[in-house]
């Protein structure tokens, strides 16, 4: 019972994740909301109430304890900053320079990179799942970039290198948190760091740096959805999964993401989508579908346990 509440907790939050790239898409595109202005009212909003979650539902204590510490408090700040601020900055301009399906999906690089990281550190061994799903997942990445033409790219070359550098930069974060998740809740992490890259962004673009009175009501409400369900409620139910599934289960299953964000790119904001796009769609739906079906038994190693509560972001 847990495992089937795990597995509906992180598809619904991956959908969360891959429609409020899509309605991102959208504000910049179609409202030339600044990408800068996003990030900054993005994090200052939402790591607010991902600790007012804590407050009410967990150790309240934490989220001032977690400061009392130097040795957890810089380790937050360096988190906050090239974690959380780097993979939330990349993820956006990939979808600025791109779209939504392009970026949410270079995401998911990151956990190819650290099976590849924690096998050549000989901190996880190689199974034949892992091959499966690593294989799946970079075919469906290939298919979805190229239309299958390994001459051309079928997006810019400014949205596939910002999207890379997310899936470079949420590896990092990832891999980082391990040691302050061993201590600390993760809504208590998450929201500090969202806190922190939030200021220190907007120290680069203010949030009150925008013409407020020349957005719509349609505007306003796409916003709340970005900060609210894309990502303040898809940090939640993600974080909570992690009760009952391993880090990598929950990691790919989030995979779901760039199929809602391709699904409501295609069919809501009419963009075409090639054949060999498609089926590097049916790949990652054949990844979800084999990790739902088989329980992940590397969960059980020495380094799968320490980062039993790691990450995801989008």
């Amino acid at each position: 019972m847990n495992r089937r509440k795990g597995l509906l907790l992180v598809i619904t939050g991956a959908i969360f994740w891959g429609i409020g790239g899509t309605v991102a898409q959208k504000l910049f595109h179609q409202y030339a909301i600044n990408v800068n202005w996003l990030v900054t009212i993005r994090l200052l909003i939402a790591g607010p109430l991902l600790l007012t979650i804590q407050f009410f539902g967990k150790d309240p204590s934490q989220i001032l304890g977690v400061w009392k510490n130097k040795r957890t408090a810089v380790p937050l700040i360096i988190f906050g900053l090239m974690g959380m601020l780097a993979v939330q900055y990349t993820y956006m301009a990939s979808i600025k320079h791109g779209n939504a399906a392009v970026a949410t999906l270079l995401q998911y690089l990151a956990p190819v990179m650290i099976i590849i990281y924690l096998i050549l550190r000989k901190q996880s061994v190689l199974t034949r799942k892992d091959l499966i799903t690593v294989s799946l997942a970079l075919a469906g990445c290939f298919f979805l970039l190229t239309n299958g033409s390994i001459s051309q790219l079928s997006v810019s070359a400014p949205a596939i290198v910002w999207g890379v550098l997310s899936g470079i930069t949420l590896a990092f974060y990832t891999l980082y948190a391990v040691p302050l998740l061993k201590q600390y809740d993760s809504l208590v992490i998450v929201g500090w760091a969202m806190i922190i890259g939030g200021v220190a962004m907007s120290l680069i673009h203010s949030p009150w740096q925008m013409d407020y009175k020349s957005l719509t009501l349609e505007a306003y409400l796409y916003l709340v959805f970005v900060i609210v369900f894309g990502t303040m409620i898809a940090f939640w139910f993600y974080i909570e999964s992690l009760q009952s599934l391993s880090p990598k289960e929950s990691s790919f299953l989030g995979s779901i993401e760039p199929l809602a964000a391709v699904l409501t790119t295609v069919f809501w904001l009419k963009e075409s989508f090639g054949i060999f796009q498609w089926f590097g769609t049916a790949c990652i739906i054949g990844m979800i579908v084999l990790l739902s079906l088989n329980k992940d038994t590397s969960s059980k190693t020495t380094q799968q346990s320490k980062i039993k509560k790691s990450l995801r972001v989008s």
